[in-house]
């Protein structure tokens, strides 16, 4: 068995995982390898720790999304990375958002062949405040998307509507609360990542414009 293999089993065993969805996980990351020869998904230099820098990554969230979750959000969703993950090893609903055509398309695929319950949403984030049939989630989530200010503006409408925001933060993201309060009253707190020393996963409960 390959190091690769070995840490998924690790991971799974971590967050609990079931042998189910962990073969679905596998089944996403060799997906993902074969499009990343067409399209670029991940940065090139994280494929050989793709379970670390990536799947790892995503998983870290699955503790902190609220009981009773049923469905969540992902903004910017690029290749799935958190959302699809997350999705496959909840067992959530997933929808996810991306305005990039090719990387719809391999969501849509990956949709397909793990058969996890999911929707492709080929949108400009800035257009999610006029759709008229946002779905009802619990959790959104966002990974290196936007600064704060900005995440927020696109998160809005499902946090007003009562679901959380779990955003993968670097280590500006005291300067980015910083400027964010001057437009939100935020509640929020920071989870340290498990994958980097300098990173956070901000969690943002309630967020109200000043």
């Amino acid at each position: 068995m390959n190091a690769a293999a070995d840490r998924a089993d690790e991971l799974a065993a971590k967050y609990n995982v079931s042998r189910e969805s962990l073969s679905a996980l596998r089944l996403y990351v060799d997906l993902l390898l074969t499009w990343q020869r067409r399209i670029n998904l991940i940065g090139p230099a994280t494929i050989e720790s793709i379970w670390e820098r990536h799947i790892h990554d995503s998983l870290q969230v699955l503790p902190l999304i609220p009981r009773g979750t049923t469905a969540i959000a992902e903004l910017g969703s690029g290749a799935g990375i958190p959302g699809m993950i997350v999705a496959i090893a909840g067992g959530y609903q997933a929808h996810l958002y991306d305005s990039n055509s090719k990387k719809s398309a391999f969501l849509r695929e990956a949709i397909r062949q793990t058969g996890i319950r999911a929707q492709v949403h080929t949108l400009r984030l800035e257009d999610l405040k006029f759709d008229p049939h946002l779905p009802k989630v619990q959790c959104v989530l966002a990974r290196a998307l936007a600064p704060l200010p900005l995440l927020l503006d696109y998160a809005e409408p499902f946090i007003k509507a009562g679901a959380i925001g779990l955003f993968h933060k670097g280590q500006d993201v005291d300067l980015e609360l910083t400027e964010a309060t001057k437009y939100w009253t935020l509640n929020v707190s920071k989870h340290p990542s498990a994958v980097d020393s300098r990173g956070v996963i901000l969690e943002v409960r309630e967020a109200t414009r000043v």
